[in-house]
C-alpha cells in the first residue's frame, strides 16, 4: 500500500513507483558502498533519473550529473540542486554548446565512476581528458547506441578502464527495451498527434529488443506492421512474429507512421523522403541521429508548427511529412514526456547501481567492455520480485544434483527423454 503522505517534488511519484530503488536507498544508508567516491551521471534528467541520483547519494557518493538535449526537467534539476552532495550541470532548454560545456566541467573534476547514457561522458573523457580517464575506476552504460560506440572504442583498444554493458543484460533487454520503450514511445506519439493507431500502416526500423517490443505492441493495437532490417536473422525473426519485412525504400511509400529504433546514423534519409507517403508521422525511439533532418529541411518548401512537438514539412509536390520532436528521441523529448515508465526504469537503474557497486568494491577487470555478471542480473530480478511481494519456487537439492550430473545411471535416466 502506498504511503498517503504528500511531499513536494516530481521525484516523489517516481519513488512511489520504484520499490527496488527505495529498497536500495534503505540499504545504502547503512552500507554506504560509495562512501568517498565521486560519480558522474549522464542521462535524460527525468524524475526516475533524479531518483537514481538520489539513491547513489544515499550510498555515500558525491554525484555530479548532466542531462541530454530536449529531455531535461527543470523541476528535477531544482530538486537535485537542493540536496547536499549533488551538483547539476543542466537546465531545461539548454543548447548543445551548454551541454558540452557542462560535460567538460563535470569531467574536469575527475570522477571515480561514470554512469553513462549514450557514451557521452566515456567518449569525451578519453578524447579531451586522457589524464582524468586513467583515474576512472570504471563505468556502466545503459543504451544500445552507447554500447555501439563502446564496442568501437574497445575494438581499437582505447578504453582506459572497464565498462559494464548494462544494456545487454536480460533484465534491461526484456523489460526496459522491449516494454518500456514501446509503451512510452506510443504514448508520446499519440499524445502529440491525437491520431489512431488501429488500422494504420506502421513501419518500424530495426528489430532489436526495442523494435521488437514496439512492432508487437503496434500489431496488438490493430496496426499493420512493416519491419525494416539490415540483419538477416532479425528480419527472419520479424517474419516469424507475423510482421511484413521489406526495405526502407519500399516501406515508406505506404507508411502512416515511421518509427526508428536502431541507434544508427541516418536510417531515414533523402532517398526515402523523396518517395515517402503523404502525411506520414515520423519519430525516433532510438537516438537523435537516425532521421536526416537536414535533408528533409533542404527538400521542403515550407515548414509549419501546428502544435508543440510537431513540425510539418511541406514538399514541393504538396506531400506533408510530420516530424515529431525535431528528430530527438520522442519518448524523452515530447511535451510532458517523462521517458520510460518508472516501474521499468526501477529495474534498469537498479542494474546500473549494482554495476557501480561492483566497480566500487574493487572487482578486478581489465580495461574494456564487459558483460554484467549473471549473478548481478539475477540478484536484481530477485530483489525486484521481493520488493513487489512476489514469491517464486527454488530448486530442490535433488534437482540441483540432477542438473549438475552428466553421467547417465539409474532408473531416472532410463526414462529421461530430454
Amino acid at each position: 500500500m502506498h504511503d498517503e503522505r504528500t511531499e513536494p517534488g516530481t521525484i516523489t511519484w517516481a519513488r512511489d513507483c520504484s520499490p527496488l530503488l527505495r529498497s536500495f536507498a534503505t540499504r545504502y544508508r547503512e552500507t554506504t558502498p560509495f562512501d568517498g567516491r565521486s560519480i558522474a551521471v549522464s542521462a535524460p534528467l527525468t524524475p526516475h533519473t533524479g531518483l537514481f541520483v538520489e539513491t547513489l547519494r544515499e550510498g555515500g557518493a558525491s554525484v555530479a550529473v548532466t542531462g541530454e538535449l530536449g529531455s531535461t526537467h527543470q523541476d528535477v534539476v531544482t530538486e537535485l540542486e537542493s540536496r547536499d552532495g549533488i551538483t547539476t550541470y543542466a537546465h531545461q532548454g539548454m543548447t548543445a554548446e551548454e551541454l558540452v560545456e557542462g560535460q567538460r566541467t563535470l569531467l574536469e573534476s575527475g570522477p571515480d565512476l561514470i554512469a553513462d547514457d549514450g557514451c557521452y561522458l566515456v567518449s569525451r573523457v578519453h578524447d579531451e581528458f586522457p589524464d582524468a580517464a586513467t583515474e576512472v575506476i570504471g563505468a556502466c552504460e545503459q543504451t544500445t547506441g552507447g554500447v555501439t560506440r563502446l564496442r568501437a572504442m574497445d575494438d581499437t583498444g582505447v578504453l582506459a578502464f572497464p565498462v559494464y554493458n548494462v544494456n545487454n543484460t536480460p533484465m534491461k533487454n526484456h523489460f526496459d527495451n522491449v516494454h518500456g520503450t514501446a509503451e512510452s514511445t506510443l504514448t508520446s506519439i499519440t499524445s502529440i498527434t491525437n491520431t489512431m493507431l488501429a488500422g494504420s500502416v506502421a513501419v518500424v526500423a530495426g528489430y532489436g529488443h526495442c523494435g521488437r517490443g514496439l512492432a508487437n505492441k503496434l500489431n496488438s493495437l490493430g496496426a499493420r506492421t512493416i519491419v525494416t532490417e539490415i540483419d538477416p536473422r532479425r528480419a527472419l525473426e520479424a517474419l516469424a512474429d507475423g510482421h511484413q519485412v521489406t526495405s526502407m525504400k519500399a516501406a515508406v511509400t505506404d507508411a502512416d507512421y515511421l518509427i526508428t529504433t536502431t541507434g544508427n546514423y541516418r536510417v531515414v534519409r533523402r532517398e526515402h523522403f523523396e518517395s515517402i507517403a503523404d502525411d506520414v508521422i515520423i519519430a525516433s525511439a532510438g537516438s537523435a541521429i537516425e532521421i536526416d533532418v537536414d535533408a528533409l529541411t533542404s527538400l521542403a518548401q515550407d515548414v509549419r508548427r501546428p502544435k508543440p512537438g510537431l513540425e510539418r514539412y511541406v514538399l514541393p509536390d504538396g506531400r506533408r511529412v510530420n516530424l515529431l520532436t525535431a528528430g530527438q528521441v520522442v519518448n524523452l523529448s515530447a511535451p510532458d514526456s517523462a521517458g520510460n515508465p518508472s516501474d521499468v526504469m526501477d529495474m534498469t537503474f537498479a542494474m546500473m547501481a549494482r554495476s557501480l557497486e561492483e566497480l566500487a568494491n574493487g572487482v578486478e577487470l581489465p580495461p574494456g567492455l564487459h558483460p554484467v555478471p549473471d549473478r548481478v542480473d539475477r540478484a536484481v530480478a530477485h530483489e525486484k520480485l521481493e520488493a513487489m511481494g512476489v514469491d517464486i519456487d527454488a530448486v530442490t537439492d535433488e534437482q540441483a544434483a540432477y542438473l549438475d550430473r552428466w553421467e547417465r545411471h539409474g532408473s531416472l535416466d532410463e526414462t529421461d527423454e530430454t
